[in-house]
């Protein structure tokens, strides 16, 4: 029986999740969304204060919770406390590109309807959306676009310009675009063909710091250097090739610090975390990941770090130990401003965030909360239109629910649920095997034949080169 004062005519548990929901922004809108006529007079006005009203009065809001959003979790996206946003609806139009961009990247803003360009998008062209292949995987847009539509330079002049040493601060502002870029195609981008092209782009850039280069210009050439390294050993460690992974991973340590930016240092250990415990070597998880966080104590790698201790110290058997790291994480984050670019590998959000606490909550037996945290990581894997965006971390996902199926009793879904992640497309080997395992020796308790086709499957993937 709803109560009298229920607007919104969903019982209490549903009401909590779906404003579960609303942790994050929505990880994409269709333009539908944005046809309203508060939408259109807002845009029209080109005041970003009146789009953040509209989109918190939105009919759909409305509908689903019975009254709008409240500026506090608004400003929760935006990295803004309840009286900023409340400042920005009703003063004066921001003029500051850099905020505005930011605002309609988290909002996801469509292009056509600003008065601004978003970087590697135009007013004056249409947009380039990235496209599905046959696995219905998303394949990344031209990186040429993006960088043509930011610096005026394609990949070739780019590359000109750095085999001629002629870098100015047009050619770093390119490298900077080319490398993020990269970071952030990992997600879904075949591993090896992105490991060639940023195997190709590190000796490039590595070579430049031969040359004769301002202080500032051999800063920025050391850390796109850096990023390179961590993003080339993730691939390699992705792909089973952990010795070459840990040669680049001392690579991008010693670039870190001859550069002096602490979160390079920081994603180094990172990575050393990450290879001892898809290792099981559970213990030596904890001081590599306390080094990244003395290292950057006030950056997001330092989030990612006490979550691979949460997941260190789950399969220890300590979960006091792993609400601590969790708390100290999500402490941390809770601090943070949301990143302009949240699918760049190398950066932690609150979506990120619940795919590791998912993880440390499957292993200490809360199977409510994991269940919760992965059918949450599953949906934002996804797109409106269809299309996978975070293989790795659906597959992860799909593991998480097949555990806990095998958990009750249900093992054919188990196994089913276990096939499908196995087949995902994208994969980082290590950690696939990893969760893969832990639905093997769940499957197994129910007798050795148990889960047949799944375990030859995973066979299958041990024995892969």
């Amino acid at each position: 029986m709803l109560a009298a004062d229920n607007t919104a005519r969903l019982c209490s548990r549903c009401h909590r999740e779906k404003r579960d929901e609303l942790r994050t922004p929505p990880a994409q809108l269709r333009n539908e969304f944005f046809e309203t006529g508060e939408f259109r007079a807002a845009f029209e006005s080109q005041h970003i204060g009146k789009i953040f009203r509209a989109y918190r009065n939105h009919p759909r809001h409305l509908q689903l919770f019975g009254k709008a959003l409240n500026q506090e979790l608004l400003g929760r996206w935006l990295g803004l406390t309840q009286a900023q946003v409340s400042k920005i609806e009703h003063g004066q139009p921001e003029q500051n590109l850099k905020t505005l961009r930011n605002y309609a990247r988290i909002l996801h803003l469509p292009q056509h309807l600003l008065w601004f360009d978003l970087a590697g998008q135009s007013r004056l062209s249409p947009p380039q959306y990235s496209r599905a292949n046959g696995n219905n995987l998303i394949v990344p847009a031209s990186r040429d676009d993006i960088l043509v539509a930011a610096t005026g330079m394609d990949t070739l002049e780019l590359l000109q310009r750095v085999r001629t040493s002629a870098i100015d601060s047009s050619a770093v502002d390119a490298l900077n675009i080319t490398v993020e870029q990269l970071c952030c195609d990992y997600s879904y981008t075949d591993a090896r063909e992105l490991m060639a092209v940023g195997k190709s782009w590190l000796g490039k850039v590595t070579e430049l710091l031969g040359n004769h280069l301002t202080l500032a210009q051999h800063r920025d050439i050391l850390d796109n250097a850096g990023m390179l390294a961590l993003l080339v050993g993730c691939l390699e460690y992705d792909v089973g090739n952990a010795r070459s992974a840990e040669a680049t991973r001392r690579m991008a340590m010693e670039l870190g610090k001859e550069s002096g930016d602490p979160g390079i240092v920081g994603w180094a250990h990172e990575m050393l975390a990450w290879f001892h415990l898809t290792a099981g070597s559970h213990r030596a998880v904890i001081p590599a990941a306390e080094a990244g966080i003395q290292a950057a104590p006030s950056r997001s790698v330092a989030v990612q770090l006490y979550a691979q201790q949460a997941k260190a110290y789950s399969r220890m058997g300590m979960p006091e130990k792993v609400h601590e790291a969790l708390e100290n994480g999500r402490a941390l984050l809770d601090k943070l401003p949301y990143p302009e670019r949240p699918e760049n590998h190398f950066v932690v959000d609150p979506d990120k965030w619940d795919f590791y606490a998912m993880d440390a909550y499957r292993i200490v037996g809360h199977d409510q909360l994991a269940k919760r945290n992965a059918e949450e990581v599953i949906r934002r894997s996804v797109n409106p239109e269809g299309v996978v965006v975070s293989p790795m971390r659906k597959a992860e996902a799909q593991l998480t629910l097949a555990v806990i199926a095998a958990r009750q009793g249900d093992v054919d879904e188990a196994a089913l649920l276990g096939m499908g992640a196995l087949q995902g497309g994208r994969q980082s080997r290590p950690s696939l095997l990893m969760v893969a395992g832990e639905l093997e020796h769940e499957l197994h308790t129910y007798g050795s034949g148990t889960g047949a086709d799944f375990c030859e499957l995973l066979n299958d993937l041990k024995r892969a080169p």
